[in-house]
């Protein structure tokens, strides 16, 4: 019977096992669990048909793996591009260009908190700080070897080891940017550090390679900023008070294109562009007060010394503009009736988007300024070419005199001897 036939072949089968499979060549049993009542030969059948769909089903599975294993691939390539994307943007918030403030061609709230340049660009100029700083030491390492003395080897070996200070601070803000250990809070800290060290470094380099600081007298300097970055910057010490007439004066030199920027800047509560000189892009260079413009013909980005003067009052707005002695504009109805507002901040070489900050690189100055005065009333024609000539009789502003104990210097903008006036005369 076939049940008796079955249970032959499971009590024999590991004996003939190896027999039938050289005979039969690669013989495969399956064992299918049958009923007491029911039919082997159905139930062998019916567990043959199993199998298949089984290995079909096995199969399909297989290959829902394998297709939702490349799914995930793709998903991990674009979550990395993603990923690198947003690691760019968050690393940088440059100005398009046309972006900024109100009438200089900006379309940004004045008062507004302005975009940073992007971190890799800012620690670039910190790096052609440091190799300007390094080229300067050089030069002086060769200057102490023909006039060897111990106070210029040991001021030498000072100015190295802070080079080499700073340099590390660099590099470890770099890679704190990369981790993203470094929340704003703590960037600004450690770039002030920086930049602090940078001053110092700056001047103490600056009053060695002139030697000339204790002889000069105390207005003839000049200000010095060499790159066009967002923390170089002088700020008077004193603010304007309130002024119904002014005479802005000072001597300036630059190459800088587009535009030189801004040699100066008046905030005030409330008012960001209170007085403000400028010269932004290719646009031509502009006197605003309260945010009203007007047009300067000047024509002295050519990498000369010029003199040049700006005088206001405020009955009918009327302004005259001096270049090198000779009046070359005016004009009317500049803010007219507005008073000049005290208890600001003045600040040289940057453009300021809120009261003492909010500096923009693409808006400081680049060049040389020196002999910056400041008037409470409009000074004569004659007055004018007396300073543009380095006359003996010249007048020093009223308001605010140019003088080394005025000045406060930041990031690294440098103090040097004013020569025009000796070229001149």
């Amino acid at each position: 019977p076939p049940l008796l036939l079955l249970l032959l072949l499971l009590l024999l089968g590991p004996a003939l096992g190896p027999a039938l499979g050289q005979g039969l060549g690669q013989t495969r049993f399956i064992c299918t669990s049958v009923p007491l009542d029911g039919d082997v030969c159905a139930a062998s059948a019916l567990g043959t048909g199993s199998a298949e769909e089984l290995k079909g089903t096995v199969l399909q599975l297989r290959e829902t793996v394998l297709q939702q294993k490349e799914t995930i691939m793709n998903q991990k390539e674009t979550i990395r591009e993603l990923t690198a994307k947003l690691g760019r943007c968050e690393s940088q918030s440059v100005l398009e260009p046309g972006e900024g403030k109100g009438r200089k061609g900006f379309s940004k709230n004045t008062m507004g908190d302005l975009s940073r340049p992007a971190a890799a660009e800012t620690l670039s100029q910190l790096g052609q700080t440091l190799q300007s700083l390094k080229t300067r030491l050089e030069n002086l390492e060769q200057f102490s070897r023909m006039n060897s003395s111990s106070q210029t080897n040991n001021l030498k070996d000072i100015l190295q080891n802070k080079i080499d200070d700073l340099e590390k601070q660099v590099l470890s803000r770099v890679n704190s940017l990369e981790e993203g250990k470094l929340s704003p809070r703590n960037e600004s800290e450690e770039r002030g550090k920086i930049e602090s060290t940078l001053t110092s470094l700056h001047q103490r380099i600056s009053d060695l390679e002139k030697g000339q600081k204790d002889n000069r007298p105390p207005d003839r300097f000049q200000l010095t900023f060499p790159l066009r970055t967002n923390y170089m910057y002088a700020k008077v010490k004193k603010s304007l008070p309130e002024m119904y007439a002014f005479s802005i004066c000072m001597w300036i030199k630059s190459s800088a294109s587009p535009g030189m920027g801004t040699p100066f800047s008046y905030a005030v509560p409330g008012q960001a562009n209170e007085l403000v000189l400028i010269e932004w892009g290719n646009n031509p260079m502009e006197i605003l007060i309260n945010d009203k413009v007007a047009k300067l013909p000047f024509a002295i980005n050519d990498g000369k010394w010029h003199h040049i003067c700006v005088t206001w009052t405020t009955r009918d707005g009327v302004w005259e503009a001096y270049q090198d002695g000779t009046q070359t504009g005016n004009g009317e109805n500049l803010a007219p009736y507005h008073p000049i507002k005290p208890q600001g901040v003045l600040v040289l070489g940057q453009e300021q988007d809120t009261l003492g900050g909010g500096f923009d690189a693409t808006q400081a100055f680049v060049g040389e300024l020196a002999h910056f005065n400041v008037w409470d009333r409009k000074l004569s024609p004659g007055e004018v070419y007396g300073l543009a000539t380095c006359s003996s009789k010249a007048l020093a502003g009223n308001v605010i005199a140019w003088a080394e104990a005025n000045i406060d210097i930041y990031g690294g903008a440098t103090k040097w001897t004013f020569e025009a006036c000796r070229q001149l005369n």
